[in-house]
């Protein structure tokens, strides 16, 4: 395929958080509502293009979360930027309650019409909000899950982020986040091709986000996938 001319965007010194905020919105709510996306023709060419139009390349690029969370029955877990996870991952075997946060409305919309069919007991709603303004009072949940989203911002927002999943999250509890490996064979393709469906990823060394969550608690575990590398930070008691 011919070479893409594309520098991928440094983070910016005074970020408009909404701005970036919108741009993942917009990116978001057009696939949500399968809307086509207009490409130029050697992006449509790429590799990760055509996994994406199959539906495959999700597999690649997305986090077990659960598999590192350690859910116990009756626990409250927030999934922060949750898109329709109670729709598509098994919250009834992991036997616990749902609340989830998202930008984009027509995610909103789809598990609050649909959830409650699903499991009234376990789901518990979806609000609509931003990860670094959670609505919820403080020491509200167990566990919380914040992935696929960070490579939206710069580290600054995510260090505010993981501030406020510190604040809802009961002492000893535990977030789950992911973060990208611009180290990764995909992560520059990835970003390109992202950032052409209408949002800027940001490759920040992964070290910056070992380093700022080391400052909100005790990085308990981690786990290495094909694009994001997980974590599991375990706040203070």
């Amino acid at each position: 395929m011919p070479a893409i001319n594309y520098e991928i965007p440094k983070p910016q010194s005074s970020p408009d958080w909404e701005k970036l905020i919108a741009a993942t919105r917009k990116r978001f709510d057009k696939e949500y509502k399968q809307e086509s996306f207009d490409l130029p023709d050697e992006i449509e060419a790429m590799p990760l293009f055509r996994e994406w139009v199959g539906h495959t390349l999700s597999s690649r690029t997305s986090s077990p979360f659960w598999e590192i969370a350690q859910f116990k029955k009756n626990l409250h877990c927030l999934d922060i930027g949750c898109g329709v996870s109670f729709l598509i991952y098994p919250w009834n075997d992991w036997n616990v309650y749902f609340h989830g946060l998202e930008i984009s409305t027509v995610a909103r919309d789809a598990l609050n019409s649909r959830g409650s069919q699903l499991n009234s007991k376990l789901f518990k709603g979806v609000e609509l909000g931003n990860a670094h303004q959670l609505p919820y009072e403080n020491d509200s949940f167990d566990r919380a899950v914040a992935t696929g989203f960070s490579c939206y911002y710069p580290i600054e927002y995510w260090q505010m982020v993981l501030q406020e999943a510190k604040r809802v999250l009961k002492p000893g509890g535990v977030l789950v986040f992911d973060a990208i490996d611009p180290n990764s064979e995909i992560a520059e393709n990835w970003a390109i091709l992202e950032t052409y469906l209408g949002a800027e990823v940001f490759l920040t060394p992964l070290k910056e986000f070992e380093a700022i969550a080391a400052n909100i608690g005790r990085i308990s575990t981690q786990r290495e996938g094909e694009l994001f590398k997980m974590y599991r930070l375990t706040m203070p008691k």
